[in-house]
């Protein structure tokens, strides 16, 4: 994944609408596909085709189209990157808290609430499921926008209920996203970006930060919910992800590469945030490029 920093992509509701709707049944032939994220979510149909997704930290094949789900923040490549076969593409986009603010009042909407919160590490479905949501998302198309939103709370209630899905644990990649905006944090990513391959000490970074040790601490455990060694870890195990990918190079050459002076405790922080050893990683990565 060359972008590691994901772009912000701006997502505009449909006019008088708080959803957006846009159907694709072909690409412009210059179009290229982006490691973004944006805080909506966003449902996404692919009714033929096949290919990769790419998904957080999460790389894997799909057949016979796709339906996902993915909660607000996640990084993710637009399905252009990894789509072979035809390309009809049906994606509906809305605010996080469409749910959530409603929820309190509307008890009924409690179950879709849950598939929200369940959303935020990504969730594929298939089966019928697949099937019948698509042509409720196909029927969209020509709907008003009051009976888009009868009709997008009646797909989330059905995917709510369905046992036909699969989280793709991909949450782990959200940290990295985490208020983009504020210029402190911005410095202290961008050093680590530069720096990651080296010893980066907390008073190093406080400098950057213009804080002292323990005020940098507490302030960075705040916007990204982790430590620093956390961040850093999982910053060079990006890094790593991207080096296999590349396949010139051995696990062990990679490891220090990016900055591990311990094979044993690379090997820990990449199952930590991959869920698998990075030798099993390789073989997977290597069976979906074939």
């Amino acid at each position: 994944m060359q972008y590691l920093i994901p772009r912000l992509k701006k997502v505009e509701p449909d006019l008088g609408s708080s959803l957006r709707y846009s159907r694709f049944t072909q690409r412009a032939p210059d179009a290229k596909a982006y490691w973004h994220y944006h805080p909506e979510v966003e449902l996404v149909y692919i009714k033929e085709g096949f290919g990769n997704r790419y998904v957080g930290n999460h790389i894997s094949k799909f057949e016979d189209g796709d339906l996902i789900l993915m909660g607000p923040d996640i990084p993710h490549f637009g399905y252009e990157f990894g789509l072979q076969g035809v390309n009809e593409e049906i994606v509906v986009q809305f605010k996080k808290d469409l749910i959530k603010s409603s929820v309190q009042i509307m008890p009924e909407l409690e179950k879709i609430d849950g598939l929200i919160n369940k959303s935020k590490s990504g969730i594929s479905f298939y089966g019928k499921t697949k099937v019948t949501i698509g042509k409720e998302l196909e029927l969209m198309e020509s709907q008003d926008p009051f009976d888009r939103l009868l009709s997008i709370l009646k797909v989330l209630q059905i995917l709510s209920e369905s046992t036909e899905s699969e989280v793709l644990n991909a949450a782990g990649m959200t940290l990295i996203i985490q208020n983009q905006d504020d210029d402190r944090i911005n410095q202290v990513y961008n050093y680590v970006k530069e720096y990651y391959q080296s010893e980066i000490s907390l008073d190093q970074i406080s400098q950057v930060a213009s804080m002292t040790v323990p005020a940098f601490c507490r302030y960075f455990k705040k916007y990204t919910k982790k430590t620093f060694t956390q961040f850093v870890n999982e910053f060079r195990v990006r890094q790593a992800i991207r080096l296999i990918s590349l396949g010139s190079k051995s696990i062990t050459e990679i490891s220090f590469e990016v900055g591990f002076n311990n094979f044993s405790h690379f090997n820990k922080q990449f199952k930590r945030v991959t869920g698998v050893a990075p030798s099993v990683y390789k073989k997977s990565m290597y069976q979906i490029i074939d």
